[in-house]
């Protein structure tokens, strides 16, 4: 057998290969033969300059709210959010969800019949015997314990993969992608109630950084940690943006505590970083909408009407975004760039120093607002793209709505993990959801 290149990515897809790979696990490539490098952008994160000065410590919870004619942030650097405009959005709007008649993708082809010796080799603990789990992709070869193909090096479908869940009013879907082979993403959903009695609904999405050790690991712990924050704050009675405030910071150590765990010390070399995530999440109460992030996902807001322009309620932390405010280039120009998605913000023991940002807004009519990592905006960067391909019913059918918006992303070519949670302003009467 020849001697096989020392990669430590697949050159088509990015995805990270071990020692010995002769294929890689998420597109069925040759490492053998080193094919042309796509266009395709992961998280990275940025070692450049520190992002801005440390988070001031919150005393007293912020009071300021402000009305979607003005949406401004109340809090942390005072983002000025983009101008209000009319909404125009794309031509065709795919608000029936997923097409199933675009072009296959590189790892979806035609499958053979599976090898009956196999099955007929593989002993029951009974003593019996029992068909082997065969590979989903050719169909002739033994699955692994570490769940790639014996025959082709194929990855198997992971419970990760493929994520919905539906939380009364709000819903959430999280897809692997069509060019990554693990899902790097998470969320979090959840439902509590005030001191007063009224509801409040939580949701936060995490992605993984991809050149990070456990990136997987990472984003799954943060979203954990402050779902599990905001539940237990929200009921004593602490501002919902000061509640926010806390559940990042408690992600933030969730993230750092898996640098010093066994599996990451092995393999935590010189050339890695620690594992890291970034972090958007949003509470809604009856009157009032707050958000939080560090690193480059989004919350928009939708009016249900669409009576009025949408808005994004976010800044990333990114190479792009630190252009543009620097007026170094405008927004076009530096997305259009190759750096564009290098963070300059994440959760994770090699960031430098933690800094959530959080707003709270006071909307004047009912709407949705989307929660989602750079998976899905890649596909619809502006608001008014976001708002085009919301459907129109989403306050009442979340759960549609996001699978909807995931598909979007899959038929734009899926290139990286996308997760999407749909989240109703104000929150329905209990009961009502996804049809």
């Amino acid at each position: 057998m020849s001697q096989m290149p020392q990669l430590s990515a697949c050159p088509s897809c990015e995805e990270p290969l071990e020692s010995g790979d002769r294929f890689c696990g998420a597109c069925g490539y040759d490492l053998s033969a080193v094919p042309a490098r796509p266009d395709d952008s992961p998280t990275i994160a940025l070692n450049g300059a520190p992002p801005g000065g440390p988070w001031p410590e919150v005393v007293h919870p912020p009071t300021e709210v402000h009305v979607p004619t003005d949406l401004q942030a109340s809090t942390s650097g005072e983002h000025e959010l983009p101008p209000s405009g009319p909404v125009t959005g794309s031509p065709v709007s795919p608000a029936t969800g997923v097409r199933f008649d675009r072009p296959l993708e590189p790892d979806e082809y035609v499958l053979q019949a599976p090898d009956p010796r196999v099955a007929a080799e593989q002993p029951t603990p009974a003593g019996g015997t029992a068909p082997a789990a065969a590979c989903v992709a050719c169909r002739a070869g033994r699955v692994d314990d570490d769940g790639y193909c014996e025959n082709c090096g194929h990855a198997q479908p992971r419970e990760r993969d493929h994520m919905e869940q539906e939380a009364g009013p709000i819903a959430a879907v999280s897809d692997r992608g069509l060019r990554h082979h693990r899902n790097e993403d998470a969320f979090a959903l959840g439902n509590t109630v005030l001191p007063d009695g009224s509801p409040a609904t939580l949701a936060v999405v995490c992605d993984g950084v991809s050149s990070a050790t456990r990136p997987d690991d990472a984003s799954l712990a943060a979203s954990r940690a402050a779902a599990a924050a905001l539940l237990a704050t929200l009921p004593r009675g602490t501002h919902p943006q000061q509640a926010m405030h806390e559940a990042i910071v408690a992600a933030s150590r969730a993230v750092n505590a898996l640098a010093e765990e066994p599996a990451t010390a092995r393999e935590h070399q010189p050339h890695q970083n620690a594992p890291a995530c970034t972090l958007v999440g949003t509470v809604v109460t009856p009157s009032l909408l707050v958000v939080g992030w560090v690193g480059d996902s989004r919350v928009y807001w939708v009016p249900a009407d669409r009576s009025s322009p949408p808005a994004r309620l976010t800044e990333d932390d990114s190479w792009a975004a630190q252009m543009v405010a620097a007026g170094l280039m405008n927004e076009a120009e530096a997305y259009a760039d190759e750096r564009a998605h290098a963070i300059t913000g994440w959760l994770g023991a090699d960031a430098y120093e933690l800094d959530p940002h959080t707003a709270s807004f006071k909307p004047d009519r009912p709407g949705v607002v989307v929660v989602c990592s750079d998976g899905l905006w890649n596909y619809a960067e502006a608001a008014d793209e976001m708002a085009e391909i919301l459907p129109r019913d989403a306050a009442v059918r979340p759960l549609h709505s996001a699978r909807v918006l995931v598909g979007h992303a899959l038929d734009g070519g899926g290139h990286d993990n996308v997760t999407v949670a749909v989240v109703p302003f104000p929150i329905p009467p209990q009961g009502a959801g996804s049809a």
